[in-house]
Formats: C-alpha cells, sequence, structure tokens
C-alpha cells in the first residue's frame, strides 16, 4: 500500500558524497594535527627525537589495527555507524592532547587517531563513491581523494598558523578539531545510509590479509613504491619540523606547518595526475619522482637550504601520490574478487609500515648523529630502494589480471 501523505510531501534533501567528503576530510585533519607541535611538546616533557619519532609512529599502529580487525565493518553495519565511530575516536585523541598527562597520553592519543584513521580511510571513500550520481563518479572519486589527502595537510597548517599566531598552542588547535568534529557527526546524522541488507547480516568478523600467489608479482613492486613514498611523507610530518627548527632556525610553526601542508596537496595533485598517465606509466615516473625529490631532500639537508627542501616536498609529494595511486590501482586490478579486500588490506599495512619504521630509524639515528646527518643515511637509503623498484617496473611492468579497476580509475 502506497503512503500517499508521503508522495504529496516534498521529499527532504539530504547532504550528498560532497558533504560526506568533508566529514572524511575533517575526521583526518585530527591525525595531523600535532605535527608542528612536537618541538612545543618536546620543549614541556623535555624528550627526544627518537621519542618525538616513536609517538608519531604508533599512529601506524592504530591505522593497521583498524584495517585489518575492521576494515569491512562498514559493509556489515552500514556507513553511517562507522563513520560516526571513527569520528568519535578523533574526538577522544583531542581529549587527550588537552589534557597534558605527559607521554603516556599522547601515545594514547596517537593511537586512538589511528584507529579512526583507518576505520575513516575505507569507510570514507566507499561512503563518497556510494552517495555520488552515476554520472558523477569520477568526480566523487577525485573528492574522495582530496578529502583524503587535503585533510592530511589541513592538520599541520591549521594547528601551525593558530599555535603561532593565536594563545594557548597546545590547547586551541584540538579545541578546534572538536568543534569541527561536532559539525562533522551532525553531518553524519542526516546522511542517507547507503548499505542495506535485505536477508540475513553478515558476520562481522577481521578481514586480514592475503596476497595470492598470481598477485605477487605485480604486489610486491608496487607496494615497495607505497612503502617508500609513505616514509618520506613520515619523514615531511615527523623528522622535518626538527630539521626546519634546529638546523635552518625556522621557528615559525605556521611555516612548518605549510610545509607539510604542501606535501600533502602535491601527493593529491600526484593522484590526479596518475589518471591521465594510466597506471604502469605513472608507477615508473611516480618512482622517478620520488627519486629527484630524494636527492632534492638530501641536498637540503647537506645545504641547509629551505627553498631545497620546499621544492623536494612538492616533488616528492608528487612523486608519492603518482605511484601509491598507480600501485593500488594495479593492486586491485590484479587480485581476484574473492581476495581482494584482503589484498588491497595488505597493501595499505605495508604502506602504513612504510610512514613507521623508518622514521622511527631516523629518530634512533638524530639521537646520536644529529637530525642532518640521521636525514641523508635516510634520503640514500630511500634513494637506492625506489631506484631499484623503479628500474624493476621499468624493465618488468606489472601484468594485471584484470582491467575492470583499471578503466574505473581513469
Amino acid at each position: 500500500m502506497i503512503d500517499t501523505d508521503a508522495v504529496s510531501r516534498p521529499r527532504r534533501r539530504r547532504p550528498g558524497y560532497k558533504a560526506a567528503a568533508a566529514v572524511f576530510a575533517v575526521g583526518m585533519v585530527g591525525t595531523t594535527l600535532p605535527t608542528p607541535l612536537y618541538g612545543l611538546y618536546r620543549q614541556q616533557l623535555g624528550f627526544s627525537e627518537l621519542i618525538v619519532t616513536v609517538v608519531f609512529a604508533v599512529y601506524a599502529v592504530g591505522v593497521i589495527t583498524a584495517l585489518l580487525v575492521a576494515g569491512g565493518a562498514s559493509d556489515v553495519l552500514g556507513r553511517r555507524p562507522v563513520l560516526a565511530a571513527a569520528l568519535v575516536l578523533a574526538a577522544l585523541s583531542a581529549v587527550c592532547f588537552l589534557s597534558e598527562g605527559g607521554l603516556p597520553l599522547l601515545y594514547t592519543g596517537r593511537v586512538l587517531s589511528g584507529f579512526s584513521a583507518g576505520l575513516l580511510s575505507g569507510t570514507g571513500t566507499a561512503a563518497v563513491l556510494d552517495l555520488a550520481p552515476p554520472d558523477r563518479r569520477a568526480r566523487a572519486a577525485l573528492a574522495a581523494t582530496a578529502a583524503n589527502m587535503g585533510g592530511l595537510g589541513l592538520g599541520p597548517l591549521l594547528s601551525g598558523v593558530l599555535a603561532q599566531y593565536a594563545p594557548w598552542p597546545l590547547t586551541l588547535p584540538f579545541l578546534v578539531h572538536l568543534a569541527l568534529l561536532a559539525l562533522a557527526l551532525v553531518v553524519v546524522g542526516l546522511l542517507p545510509e547507503t548499505v542495506h541488507h535485505t536477508g540475513p547480516r553478515p558476520s562481522l568478523r577481521p578481514q586480514g590479509m592475503t596476497v595470492p600467489p598470481e598477485v605477487r608479482g605485480v604486489f610486491a613492486p608496487c607496494s615497495l613504491a607505497a612503502f617508500a613514498g609513505f616514509a618520506l611523507l613520515g619523514l615531511f610530518t615527523a623528522v622535518a619540523p626538527a630539521f626546519l627548527s634546529q638546523t635552518l632556525h625556522e621557528r615559525n610553526l605556521a611555516v612548518i606547518g605549510a610545509v607539510a601542508f604542501c606535501v600533502f596537496c602535491a601527493s593529491t595533485a600526484g593522484q590526479v595526475l596518475m589518471g591521465r598517465l594510466g597506471p604502469q606509466a605513472a608507477l615508473t615516473w611516480g618512482c622517478a619522482v620520488l627519486v629527484a625529490s630524494l636527492v632534492l631532500v638530501g641536498t637540503s639537508l647537506a645545504a641547509a637550504s629551505f627553498p631545497v627542501l620546499l621544492l623536494g616536498a612538492v616533488t616528492g609529494g608528487t612523486g608519492q601520490g603518482m605511484a601509491f595511486r598507480a600501485g593500488l590501482t594495479l593492486v586491485s586490478a590484479a587480485a581476484p574478487p574473492e581476495h581482494r579486500g584482503a589484498t588491497i588490506s595488505a597493501f595499505f599495512v605495508i604502506a602504513y609500515l612504510g610512514i613507521s619504521l623508518p622514521v622511527v630509524g631516523v629518530g634512533a639515528l638524530a639521537v646520536t648523529l644529529g637530525v642532518r646527518v640521521a636525514g641523508l643515511v635516510f634520503t640514500a637509503c630511500a634513494v637506492v630502494l625506489v631506484a631499484a623498484v623503479g628500474v624493476r617496473v621499468r624493465r618488468h611492468p606489472p601484468v594485471v589480471r584484470t582491467v575492470d579497476a583499471v578503466s574505473s580509475s581513469r
């Protein structure tokens, strides 16, 4: 029976994919919000550069755990509940930083932030794509990419500007983020739910990670390129602030935040560029651009040059974006449908290991050798890794089993 009253009432327009992208971006802001503030925490709590990198790196532990344990939760529970949970975790992370309870709460805040980002990475992307009309799927994919990397870039820019030019440098950035999270939760409540189960609800179980034998030839070079690209992101969000302040004597927190912002904006541009080049060409070119950026970063460390460091940041972000999206597209295309989700999870795990392990190594070296020498060692090792991957991809281009994912990414 048709409800004629419901038919006669004008249908209320609900937020669409752009609103979901805004929620996605607000959630990701918190993951990089502390970047320009680590120097202030060092002064307040008196810990070493190694501890700074460990505080930064435990974020990756949270992301990987969330990906492995709850990567497919939104397919079972729905997009809105998981988005809301991710935003609540982000708010709890901000509360930990506001409490100023020393290192234990900093560690807890970073892990909670990682949980939030791990839930948002898949659910935010899926929600944006689900809510887009069929003729706007390409725009929605770009919106999801921009929300992800744009949110990561806005975090250090926002906190750097507020910490430099407003009162309460270790408090106000997190209060502002809590206000944004509250607005985002309201928007989530207004979003239409796109996951509906007509039969029994599937069981909620950890997704895990699997790399089928037929995918390994594609997976290895693509994941190594992602590892190197994320290591560069980690360098600029965890170690570069110390280099800027200690070696270049750049004390302006807004400038430090702007450098990290440039890296993530360039990454978004690199991902867009991948759609024009195609994944195989973009993977090769992405590795080449990453090598060039690492050489620039090493040169900036040796010559103590801020302009060269900034150029390395923009170049590195572009190369990272190209290589990452190309690798993800190729791995998605090569994976059999029954193992695609687990294979993509494995790809993200390798990528996020890149944002944690090398950065902690740089922090350990910085304690004994100094930030400049530690950065030079990092760039030398990364150049060798990325160059080897680039040569391997150039000589033996990854051959995918199906082109569906490749075509859909353009």
